[in-house]
């Protein structure tokens, strides 16, 4: 597998767009994702009752396992928790994104980021949808202007594509997201959107981003809020041309392993970009019973806010760790846990065998003092192994939703 520069444009066949069109006061806020060839879909929506007009729209092509030829995503407005005029909007901006490019409204997804409760401005993201189908482009500065479209309160654009062989074919997959806030496991106050050349089955397709999410998306928390907006959604046109996919062969781990290291790469770069974020921190589980134990115990920690904020604060307060282990619902044995932290500064013991170890508190603060962290727990119980990545809890993060709608 290889790394390479772009974004939803890198896969062949895809083409995308970003502008501005009047539903931020500044900035892009509108983009479109083509495709050449109609392509099968997968996705992943929240897991939150609420949930807003577009996630309802999209489910519904989801459902009938429509083919899918085009992605229109506001930012600025959730249109969410807006009745029946949201699903009329939601439905307008897949007929207007159909009518500009020539093809059915149910073979146009839609998503919306920003502010919950607030009516869509409708006519100016249509307008803008007009304007921005003239521009389509498979360039890297397009997929960019795209990625820069979808963003709220983040603070730089998330993309990434990688090339892998199949067949002796050619393969990529590329992808953009949003996240900052309203990020937690189970699907985050996020939006993902994932292209990709490869020729694969549709059951398989759907198998292997529902698997992929598990240990990315669902494996990243911010502030433990839910979204009613979030939602993964991956294509696939087949315009790589090479040999269908269709079993769980070589082929397809190949795929899998590229898409998992995509779709980690975008959940961790949310984190990362968290609102008012100073630590980047990496909770590793091992020696867990199973693997569901380490999911459970690693998300349990890194949600915690007791936990984030003594990071923010600098403070090697590891009990706040095993407390926050022992109510994650996992099996382990407490007289068994061994934690240890770990940045660029080095790595110091804090736990051995249940039992708290003598450390130099000088040194575990500057060890915590880096903006990346790892969280080292070894239970000794089993095989199970699990990573999930959060943040510290700042002043700024209070400050930043406080005054969001102003």
């Amino acid at each position: 597998m290889d790394v390479i520069k772009g974004g939803v444009t890198a896969a062949k066949g895809f083409l995308s767009a970003g502008g501005h069109c009047g539903a931020k006061r500044k900035n892009k806020d509108l983009a479109l994702v083509y495709s050449n060839s109609p392509a099968k879909m997968a996705a992943t929506f929240t897991t939150n009752i609420v949930k807003a007009a577009p996630v309802l729209w999209n489910k519904k092509i989801y459902d009938s396992n429509e083919k899918v030829k085009a992605i229109v995503v506001n930012s600025g407005n959730a249109n969410a928790c807006t009745g029946k005029i949201g699903m009329i909007h939601a439905n307008q901006m897949a007929t207007e994104t159909g009518n500009a490019l020539g093809v059915n409204e149910n073979e146009v997804l839609v998503a919306s980021t920003g502010v919950i409760g607030v009516t869509l401005p409708i006519d100016k993201i249509c307008n803008g949808i007009h304007d921005l189908s003239t521009n389509l482009s498979e360039s890297e500065q397009s997929a960019n202007d795209a990625a820069n479209a979808i963003r709220t309160t983040d603070t730089y654009n998330k993309e990434i594509a990688v090339t892998i062989q199949i067949d002796g074919k050619k393969v990529t997959i590329g992808g953009m997201a949003k996240g900052s806030g309203m990020i937690h496991p189970n699907m985050a106050t996020m939006l993902s959107f994932i292209t990709t050349d490869i020729n694969i089955s549709s059951s398989l397709l759907r198998e292997a981003l529902s698997e992929s999410i598990k240990d990315s998306y669902n494996m990243i928390s911010v502030d433990g809020d839910t979204s009613t907006n979030d939602m993964v959604i991956l294509l696939a046109n087949g315009e790589a041309d090479n040999n269908k996919i269709e079993t769980k062969d070589d082929n397809y781990k190949i795929f899998k392993d590229a898409l998992d290291y995509v779709n980690t790469y975008l959940a961790k770069l949310i984190v990362a970009d968290g609102e008012g974020v100073t630590k980047f921190i990496e909770v590793s589980v091992k020696g867990a019973k199973s693997k569901e134990d380490a999911r459970l115990i690693s998300k349990s920690v890194i949600t915690s806010n007791l936990v984030k904020t003594a990071f923010f604060g600098e403070d090697a307060n590891w009990g706040r760790i095993l407390c926050a282990m022992g109510y994650s619902s996992a099996e382990f044995n407490p007289n068994k846990v061994s934690l240890h932290y770990v940045s660029n500064k080095g790595k110091i013991s804090l736990v051995e065998n249940g039992l708290p170890i003598q450390f130099d508190e000088e040194k575990a603060s500057k060890i915590i003092s880096e903006r990346d962290i790892i969280v080292e727990i070894d239970l000794e119980d089993g095989p199970g192994e699990a990573k999930a990545w959060g943040c510290d809890l700042s002043y700024e993060y209070v400050k930043i939703n406080g005054e969001y709608r102003t």
